[in-house]
């Protein structure tokens, strides 16, 4: 960034009010702090958490969802109403 750049900048913020210069201070920081932090790797949470996590295995739900999507597209098709059992 250009020295001027950063001066026109700062000149600029000198006409805000302070909830303005509050707002503008928050986005900097939170830019910053974003660009800071390092991209979690997936090896660093691998193992971390029970098997299974909510109860079902993942092939289990996989299949009940692709099941379920099945039946309620065969009652749609043949226009009858569905209703979300859930």
């Amino acid at each position: 960034m250009s020295t001027e750049l950063l001066k026109e900048l700062k000149k600029q913020s000198d006409i805000l009010n302070s909830r303005e210069k509050l707002d503008l201070i928050m986005y900097l920081a939170h830019k910053v702090d974003h660009a800071l932090k390092p991209a979690r790797s997936f090896r660093e949470i691998r193992g971390t958490v029970s098997y299974p996590l909510v109860g079902e295995d993942a092939q289990e739900w996989v299949s009940r969802t692709r099941q379920e999507s099945d039946e309620h597209r065969e009652h749609a098709l043949r226009g009858e109403v569905v209703v979300n059992e859930n």
